[in-house]
């Protein structure tokens, strides 16, 4: 069974950072792509990020490309994403996921940008 657990989202001002970490069991991770995904405030998923299963591929939605970088560590089983220069309108539910739809996720992890 799938299971995800997102942590290190929180409140942080615009032009800050903050890395998200997702811990990942029940299936094997190293042979698994993995993604970001978030859900903003009355608004659908959105696709953030993908990784390859040995972490050299690394693709971005046009909004995260150049702030936001995914990584994955295959001998903690956790994918991480590194948020910088943060602005208000990334203020969402992050997830991570094991498809770009985040059809199977974790519970995610808040993260509000705001002054």
């Amino acid at each position: 069974q799938v299971h995800l657990v997102e942590s290190g989202g929180g409140l942080v001002q615009p032009g800050g950072s903050l890395r998200l970490s997702c811990a990942a069991s029940g299936f094997t991770f190293s042979n698994s792509e993995m993604y970001w995904v978030r859900q903003a405030p009355g608004k659908g998923l959105e696709w953030v990020s993908r990784i390859s299963t040995g972490g050299g591929a690394r693709y971005y939605a046009d909004f995260a490309r150049g702030r936001f970088t995914i990584s994955r560590d295959n001998a903690k089983n956790t994918v991480y994403l590194q948020m910088n220069s943060l602005k208000p309108e990334d203020t969402a539910l992050y997830y991570c996921a094991t498809d770009s739809r985040g059809t199977v996720r974790g519970q995610g992890t808040q993260v509000t940008v705001s002054s």
